[in-house]
């Protein structure tokens, strides 16, 4: 992912040096079971252990000199190896014994995705900090509510917040499962049949890494696993896609209920000083394209020939930082937006008042049906006020009170308490109330 759209700590966890300490942890956790096992004797693990420790307090394997070797090899993991035998010398012998690139590869990098989904899993958290402080803030603001971009019947400001707050809890839910299922390793050789070591070998190695053992796997770990952990960060785009959009409506010079906070010195437009463009909302609509790309890829790399191609490789080389990167940086971006956001009250106010009593048509329709009128009927008289309101510009209640039909069913007092924001947003607190029962609070950590 380019600088622009990466946060340095997301961005480390991908670079080829992390990597490079990872793998080396990987091939440290086999030869510490080895010593276990009597195959490495106690003097060689001592002198290994001290070597690769200096090694890493000197920054750990030079990605040049891998890269170096690569250009030689044509393979990574052989180049890898060899940089590493560089540096660390004779007793380089006992690392990569019995292991396959993949039992490396695949290992370190289920430790990647479960360091990038620590980073996620934060930046979800700081995000509903925030949806849950506005949902509250404007609890009791009412707006007018818009279906298919029409004025429908006026709703509460704060249900927004709320809804994306409960939607985004959800998201938390499906990335702690999709990381829980890439929490796995494999050390069971070229096929999947541990040829060199049992699986009793490989469970207590990736014990130590704090992973599980693949139950079944090939020469590598099954990548169903990693196109749900896409789909997941593809969903939290798509989520996030959902608030942004509102949010580029409610800018609309038309509408102007809402501003994105514009800094001293900002600009708009190169060529129009007065423009204040809902630049990030726009943003991030495009870094939620990215983020449904990725998970077709994913989804592509499930299938692979036989026991391993070659194929995922390339792929996974550019969706798995990209992605998480990109998500990373989208969600920081997003809670700054609308911990920043400006929300005019007045042309809230003024929209809903514009609207007029017309958005509560649907109540006088119910109300009339409870007085004994078929729904037919009530529709078509509701609807003749409302008609005749819109091409005249008569008051719709007004219309309402003199229709002969409706005379006698709705009391005027009725009428006026069916209108009334009161009686409309009447349960908004039990909606909040119930959204917020029984919720895991922010900060809990990943579901085991």
């Amino acid at each position: 992912m380019i600088a622009r759209y990466s946060r340095p700590e997301m961005a480390e966890i991908w670079e080829d040096r992390h990597r490079y300490r990872l793998w080396l942890k990987v091939e440290m956790a086999v030869c510490e079971q080895m010593v276990e096992l009597g195959l490495i004797p106690l003097e060689d693990w001592r002198e290994l252990k001290r070597q690769v420790t200096s090694l890493l307090e000197r920054g750990g394997v030079d990605p040049v000199r891998v890269d170096h070797h690569e250009q030689i090899t044509r393979h990574d993991v052989i180049a890898f190896t060899t940089a590493v035998a560089e540096e660390v010398g004779p007793v380089s012998r006992y690392i990569h014994f019995g292991l396959t690139s993949s039992d490396v590869v695949d290992t370190a990098l289920s430790l990647q995705l479960q360091e990038a989904g620590e980073r996620l899993r934060q930046a979800i958290e700081a995000l509903l900090v925030v949806l849950e402080r506005q949902a509250d803030r404007y609890k009791s603001l009412p707006t007018i509510g818009r279906s298919h971009g029409i004025f429908a019947e006026p709703t509460s400001f704060g249900l927004k917040f709320l809804g994306w707050s409960c939607e985004w809890r959800r998201n938390l839910t499906r990335l702690n499962a999709a990381l829980a299922g890439t929490r796995f390793g494999k050390l069971s050789g070229a096929v999947g049949v541990n040829p060199h070591y049992g699986p009793e070998f490989e469970t207590k190695v990736l014990a130590r890494l704090g992973l599980e053992r693949e139950p079944v796997s090939t020469q590598v770990v099954p990548r169903d696993r990693h196109a749900e952990l896409l789909m997941v960060l593809a969903l939290c785009g798509s989520s996030m896609e959902r608030i942004v959009v509102e949010l580029r409506h409610l800018q609309r010079s038309e509408v102007s209920e809402i501003l994105e906070n514009f800094k001293k010195g900002q600009k708009g437009s190169s060529a129009m000083p007065h423009k204040r463009n809902p630049i990030s909302s726009e943003n991030l609509t495009g870094c939620a394209r990215l983020l449904r790309s990725y998970a077709q890829a994913g989804l592509e790399d499930v299938a692979l020939w036989h026991e391993r191609d070659i194929s995922h490789s390339s792929v996974e080389r550019v969706v798995f930082p990209d992605a998480t990167i990109l998500l990373d940086y989208a969600l920081d971006r997003l809670t700054r937006l609308l911990g920043g956001l400006v929300v005019k009250e007045q042309e809230v106010a003024a929209n809903l008042e514009r609207a007029g009593a017309l958005v509560f048509s649907g109540h006088y329709l119910l109300e009339l049906v409870k007085s004994g009128a078929t729904r037919e009927e009530a529709y078509s008289w509701v609807q003749q006020c409302a008609l005749s309101s819109l091409e005249t510009g008569q008051s719709f209640l007004e219309l309402l009170g003199q229709h002969v039909e409706i005379q006698g069913r709705i009391s005027s007092a009725r009428l006026l308490e069916l209108g009334s924001i009161q009686h409309q947003l009447r349960y908004v607190p039990e909606i909040f109330r119930l959204a917020k029962e029984g919720r895991s609070p922010v900060g809990a950590g990943p579901v085991r």
